[in-house]
C-alpha cells in the first residue's frame, strides 16, 4: 500500500477495535464527574508508579520525552475542561476560557517541534525507523498556520443537558479536518509505524463523536482519546510495533512528502477562509467567535443554550447572518 505496509483483515478489525473502544471511554468519561476523576486522576497515579517506570523507560519506543509530556499535557486538558464544565463560576471566567486555546495550543506547538526536530534524523532512533526530509518542515508550518486559526474561545459554553459537555461552538469541520490532515500527517513523519492505530484510528475516534454524537465537544474528545490511547500505548509499547496487530509504514518518502502537502494547502486554505472572515466581518480572533453567522456554528449554540442566553452576535440581524449556508 502508499501508506503502509500490508494489512490483514484481522488488523482491519483490531483497527476497528480501537475506535469503539476510545469512543466508548470517551462517552463513559462524559457521564459524570466521578467516573472522569477515576479516569483521568486515580488510573494515571496508579500508572505513573507501577507501570510506566518498566514499560515507558528509555530505549522504550514511548521512552523518549515527547510521550511523557504528552500523557500528561492531555492530562491536564482533560482536568481543566471538567474544571470548565462542573465547576459554574468558571464558566464565565474569561481566563479560565482562555485555558483550552491555550492548552491546545501547546499540544501542537510540541508536535512542531518534534516535527522540526525529526528533519534531521534517519534510521531507528528510540525504537522507531524515522525517515526525516523536508516533509517535517511542510508539516510544522501547517501546524503553525493551525495554532493561528484557533478562534472564538470566548463563546466556549457549557451543554444543558446532563453530561455538561464544553462545547465550543467556533471550531466548527473545516479547522477540525485542517488540525486531523496535519495531526495524521504529523504523527505518519514521526512515529510512521504508530500511525495506523495513532493516527488514523485515534482521530477518527474523536472527530466521529463530535461529528455524531455531540457537535461541538471535538477538543473535548479529543483530549480524552488522546489521554486514554497515550496512557495505553505506554502501558503496552509493542502493541503497535511488535505484536501480530502491528502494521508498519512503507516509510515512502512519496508518501511522507504528499500526506504532508496535503496538511500544509488544507490548513493555508482554512487560513484563507479565516481571514476573509476577519476582514469582511471586521472580527476581532482574539475576542470574537469568527464563525457566528454560519450553520455550523449557530446550530452547535441553539442545541446548548436557551435562547434567552444567546451571544449578542446571534441575536442581532446584520449582515454576518447571510452567510448561515456558508459553512
Amino acid at each position: 500500500m502508499f501508506l503502509f505496509q500490508n494489512i490483514t483483515a484481522i488488523d482491519w478489525v483490531m483497527w476497528i477495535a480501537v475506535i469503539a473502544a476510545l469512543m466508548l471511554l470517551n462517552e463513559a468519561a462524559r457521564a459524570n464527574k466521578w467516573i472522569g476523576l477515576a479516569l483521568f486522576v486515580a488510573v494515571p497515579i496508579i500508572l505513573t508508579i507501577f507501570v510506566w517506570p518498566r514499560t515507558a523507560g528509555a530505549g522504550s519506543s514511548t521512552g523518549t520525552w515527547f510521550h511523557w509530556v504528552k500523557v500528561y499535557s492531555a492530562l491536564a486538558g482533560c482536568l481543566g475542561f471538567m474544571a470548565l464544565r462542573f465547576i459554574p463560576k468558571l464558566q464565565n471566567n474569561k481566563w479560565m476560557l482562555m485555558f483550552p486555546p491555550i492548552i491546545l495550543s501547546v499540544n501542537i506547538m510540541e508536535a512542531v517541534f518534534r516535527d522540526f526536530q525529526v528533519y534531521g534524523l534517519h534510521g531507528m532512533v528510540d525504537g522507531v525507523f524515522m525517515n526525516g526530509g523536508a516533509w517535517n518542515i511542510m508539516n510544522g508550518i501547517a501546524g503553525i498556520i493551525n495554532i493561528i486559526t484557533i478562534t472564538g474561545w470566548m463563546g466556549i459554553i457549557v451543554s444543558r443537558d446532563k453530561q455538561k459537555d464544553m462545547i465550543w461552538p467556533d471550531q466548527i469541520w473545516p479547522w477540525i479536518i485542517a488540525y486531523d490532515v496535519w495531526n495524521f500527517a504529523y504523527v505518519y513523519n514521526c512515529v510512521g509505524d504508530h500511525s495506523f492505530y495513532a493516527g488514523a484510528a485515534l482521530l477518527l475516534s474523536c472527530t466521529i463523536a463530535a461529528f455524531f454524537i455531540k457537535k461541538g465537544s471535538w477538543l473535548q474528545a479529543r483530549a480524552q482519546t488522546l489521554a486514554f490511547w497515550m496512557m495505553f500505548t505506554m502501558s503496552f509499547p509493542a502493541f503497535v510495533t511488535d505484536s501480530q496487530f502491528a502494521v508498519q509504514s512503507s516509510h515512502s518518502s512519496t508518501a511522507l512528502m504528499t500526506i504532508s502537502a496535503l496538511a500544509l494547502i488544507i490548513n493555508i486554505a482554512v487560513l484563507g477562509l479565516h481571514i476573509y472572515r476577519v476582514v469582511k466581518l471586521r472580527r476581532n480572533p482574539l475576542k470574537d467567535s469568527v464563525y457566528a453567522g454560519t450553520r455550523a456554528h449557530d446550530q452547535v449554540v441553539a442545541d446548548n443554550l436557551d435562547i434567552d442566553k444567546l451571544p449578542n452576535d446571534l441575536n442581532t440581524k446584520d449582515s454576518s447572518r447571510k452567510d448561515s449556508a456558508l459553512i
